[in-house]
């Protein structure tokens, strides 16, 4: 296995999509290195609004989808309580056969919501993949972690410090992998160092300084140049808030202080207004569904707790993370806004009268169609019936010369070929 996590993603789809959005992140750091801000932070922001005004018709797509579902679900929950004590066969297809014939009319698939979510879950680990690690991705950052690399694994002993800084132990396996055991300066062995250092809080690019003075040099370079690119508002965004409120408050930073909560903070704030951005499920057309109001009581739950699990994570996490998660919510809050407006212009009745429509005319087709099948598949067993009685006849030397002429076209050796030998040796003999 190559590089867990520098190494770019091989991941079948989710591999591809990562190199498609690496390729833009990599294109929006170049832009901003041209006019002179070459900031990660800036291009996380503008990588998240690129990416979700290209996710915006699938996203259309998913809100229509949960409008049509919402006018939808009384009928077929009217359908599940008709039949809601019947669980005999011929009940069960009807209720089915009905259940089907609402969804043509409303023009909606069963396994749509979960055909929207197929497609944007390989995106949106792509997504985290890139932001993730940027270096793999953005070869100006890569950069930035040169010369130090190659000294580091020069230098006796310093490959085995940097296995042992504080974020190190996720990367475990690559340094006992045989393409990092068997390398000196292979790009595998570069690779797992740089995915270390990425995450290298400043105190353990310290360590390194102080343990290894001839390295100390190239630390400085090293943690000046992503200073500058990691530098966003006074964070270093490749430190966790947790880390950066543990310094400032030792060193009484109070605006460091304040910078470091308002990540998390922000982030369940916009995660919060996101989740009430969105089409909520109408719980006052349940009817006693027991099955549905399960679902809802889980989904008001899971809305409860997603803007907490958001703030955590991103007190943990280094502050890139949790600058792609607020940037995210903010820029899908607005979004949100302006689908719901478009979706309010919508006419879902006149939406639902055109699906009514072509179902039926989807339906006509496919009866003609089966018709056809019906009245082929009659013909063909008539044809076979009249091949079985000449057959029949022509074992008992009944055939005649009418009924040969219908089978003149015999497969040499078959009973067909044996009739039109006797119907030929008739004819000669009542020439002669």
């Amino acid at each position: 296995m190559n590089g867990i996590l520098l190494t770019q993603n091989s991941t079948f789809i989710i591999g591809q999509v990562a190199w498609l959005l690496g390729k833009i992140m990599e294109g929006i750091f170049e832009v901003l290195n041209m006019i002179g801000i070459p900031n990660i932070g800036l291009a996380i922001i503008l990588f998240t609004i690129v990416v979700n005004l290209l996710m915006m018709p699938l996203t259309i797509k998913q809100q229509k989808f949960s409008k049509l579902s919402a006018k939808m679900n009384p009928e077929i929950q009217a359908i599940q309580a008709k039949y809601k004590n019947r669980k005999d066969q011929d009940a069960q297809l009807a209720q089915n056969q009905e259940i089907q014939a609402v969804y043509a009319k409303y023009g909606v698939s069963p396994t749509g919501s979960c055909l929207y979510m197929l497609i944007q879950m390989p995106i949106l680990f792509a997504l985290y993949r890139v932001i993730y690690a940027i270096p793999a991705y953005v070869g100006r950052v890569k950069e930035a972690f040169f010369p130090l690399v190659d000294n580091i694994i020069d230098t006796a002993g310093a490959t085995e410090l940097v296995q042992n800084l504080s974020n190190s132990a996720m990367y475990s396996k690559q340094f006992t992998n045989a393409g990092f055991v068997a390398g000196t300066h292979s790009e595998y062995v570069q690779n797992t160092i740089i995915d270390c250092l990425n995450k290298a809080s400043t105190a353990d690019f310290a360590s390194i300084s102080e343990k290894f003075p001839s390295l100390a040099a190239d630390v400085t370079n090293t943690v000046s140049k992503l200073e500058e690119y990691n530098n966003f508002l006074g964070l270093n965004i490749g430190n966790s808030p947790s880390y950066v409120l543990k310094e400032a408050w030792a060193n009484g930073a109070w605006l460091l202080v304040i910078g470091a909560i308002a990540i998390p903070v922000l982030s369940a704030l916009t995660q919060w207004i996101n989740v009430k951005l969105m089409p909520q499920q109408d719980t006052s057309s349940n009817n006693g569904n027991d099955q549905a109001a399960a679902m809802a009581s889980s989904m008001k739950t899971m809305n409860m707790i997603m803007p907490l699990m958001s703030a955590w994570f991103c007190f943990t996490l280094p502050s890139g993370l949790g600058l792609y998660w607020v940037a995210g919510s903010v820029v899908r809050s607005i979004q949100q806004i302006v689908i719901n407006k478009h979706i309010d212009k919508m006419n879902f009745d006149d939406i639902i009268k055109k699906n009514s429509e072509k179902s039926a005319k989807k339906l006509e087709k496919m009866k003609e169609q089966q018709e056809k099948l019906n009245a082929y598949a009659s013909m063909n067993t008539k044809n076979i019936q009249k091949k079985a009685n000449i057959s029949s006849k022509i074992d008992n030397s009944e055939v005649s010369a009418d009924s040969y002429s219908e089978v003149k076209e015999a497969k040499p050796g078959s009973m067909m070929s044996k009739a039109n030998m006797v119907r030929d040796y008739n004819e000669k003999n009542s020439r002669k």
